[in-house]
């Protein structure tokens, strides 16, 4: 009975060292239980307690079984130590996968070194070079200046030229038409001082706008927005009169100082059509608004000025509908054809002949679309710099990324286009230093 017990104490801690094909049986030998090795198939008739009459089995057995055991062991240990180097290689080759080589295909990701002093010139060229949206920002300037170097001598003479479209001069004269697009609340910014700038120095061709990029244009020529603050309580401003767009304030009397200007302007349109029998369209109403503003600090007066159009078909959408409606009341009968001024703004992109087109554009909604729309007509755009905090995932244009717009033929699929996600307050004014200010001599002599 000793010889069970302690072969069932022992049992369950040399078993896993004996071959699982084996099983371990108690045989006594000088009044121990000793484990002897026997195949797995069970005694038919299993005695727990050995006959002591009967021979024990042979030590040189057990030594067998053991030496069995240990070979067993080693050619484990062996196998195991092969499968983990395998299984190394296996991961490492993985995880340092080879890699193609990039030297000479892509540029570097270095930033700018301030130890070579303050240059703002190399600071703003560093950005191509620094990652994320400074990248994007940097592209856009190299867009933006392709927009700005092509001339349609760099193109080869196709079969179907004009003559005119053959003579060298002229083609080097030929450049591309840049189109600007806008939302209104660039205007209520500081950023409307930097689009002045390109329109007055003729450095854009057509101009697209809200509402509210015309009226604010106007607005602050008669009086100043202000610097205020995003957490300002609207129910505190609005008792003080004042409306916040972001962080800017406009005093409520702004409006009714434009009111008072504008009322009166509108009276003689309404003259004029009905004893000159002019025709009112958006751009045409605009264009007469900067000539009658009269002051430089106005894009739309350098618009006027320098015949450049500006077209804006939403024009009802904001004060100036406002001012619209008030005097449909006192002097009915103001009429402002849209149609006319779809078939402009198209003709602008269609009737581009040779020239390429390039659209940028601060902002979505609709002078996005519009222009976009517009380059549709003639198979897409050349070139295309959007610049805006919006999103694609909620399906909207003006989150798309320009090549969305590649699909719709907006815009060429060999187009040279970028998408700089950024706040245009920060990015454009930037762009505009690295290109068109860059080049001013060189645009002007053209």
């Amino acid at each position: 009975m000793l010889s069970q017990r302690l072969a069932s104490v022992l049992a369950p801690s040399l078993g896993p060292l004996l071959a699982p094909s084996l099983e371990a049986r108690p045989v006594a030998r000088h009044g121990l239980a000793v484990f002897a090795r026997s195949e797995a198939t069970p005694d038919p008739d299993p005695d727990p307690d050995p006959d002591p009459s009967q021979p024990l089995r042979p030590l040189s057995d057990l030594s067998n079984g053991f030496a069995l055991q240990h070979r067993i062991s080693q050619e484990s240990v062996r196998m195991d130590a092969a499968m983990k180097e395998s299984l190394l290689a296996s991961v490492h080759s993985t995880v340092f996968k080879e890699s193609e080589t990039l030297e000479g295909k892509c540029i570097k990701i270095e930033g700018y070194d301030f130890n070579r002093g303050v240059d703002y010139r190399q600071l703003l060229r560093s950005m191509v070079s620094t990652g994320f949206q400074a990248s994007n920002l940097g592209e856009a300037i190299g867009v933006v200046n392709q927009m700005l170097d092509w001339r349609l001598s760099d193109e080869t003479i196709t079969e179907n030229c004009s003559e005119e479209e053959r003579d060298q001069a002229y083609r080097e004269s030929v450049r591309c038409k840049v189109f600007l697009g806008f939302t209104s609340n660039l205007i209520s910014s500081g950023v409307r001082d930097t689009v002045r700038y390109l329109v007055q120095h003729h450095m854009v061709d057509v101009v697209v706008t809200t509402a509210g990029g015309i009226e604010e244009d106007l607005i602050k020529c008669l009086a100043p927005t202000y610097k205020g603050d995003f957490s300002l309580p609207g129910a505190l401003l609005r008792s003080k009169g004042l409306n916040r767009i972001g962080n800017l304030l406009v005093p409520n009397d702004n409006y009714c100082k434009f009111e008072d200007w504008i009322i009166p302007i509108f009276d003689q349109m309404l003259r004029e059509q009905k004893e000159e029998n002019v025709l009112w369209t958006p751009s045409r109403v605009i264009a007469r608004l900067g000539k009658e503003i009269n002051d430089e600090r106005s894009y739309l007066y350098w618009a006027h000025k320098n015949n450049i159009p500006v077209f804006c078909p939403g024009l009802t959408d904001g004060s100036l509908g406002d001012m619209l409606y008030f005097h449909s009341f006192r002097s009915p009968g103001l009429i402002i054809d849209v149609i006319q001024d779809i078939r402009a703004m198209n003709g602008e992109a269609v009737h581009a002949g040779p020239r390429k087109t390039g659209m940028i554009i601060l902002g979505g909604g609709m002078p996005k679309h519009h222009i976009s729309n517009a380059n549709m007509m003639r198979n897409g755009a050349d070139f295309a710099v959007f610049i805006n905090t919006a999103q694609e995932f909620d399906g909207s244009d003006s989150g798309a990324r320009p090549d969305e717009a590649v699909s719709w033929g907006k815009i060429r699929g060999s187009a040279k286009t970028v998408k700089v996600h950024c706040d245009a307050t920060i990015a454009f004014p930037i762009l505009v230093a690295e290109t068109f200010a860059a080049r001013k001599e060189i645009i002007q002599q053209d």
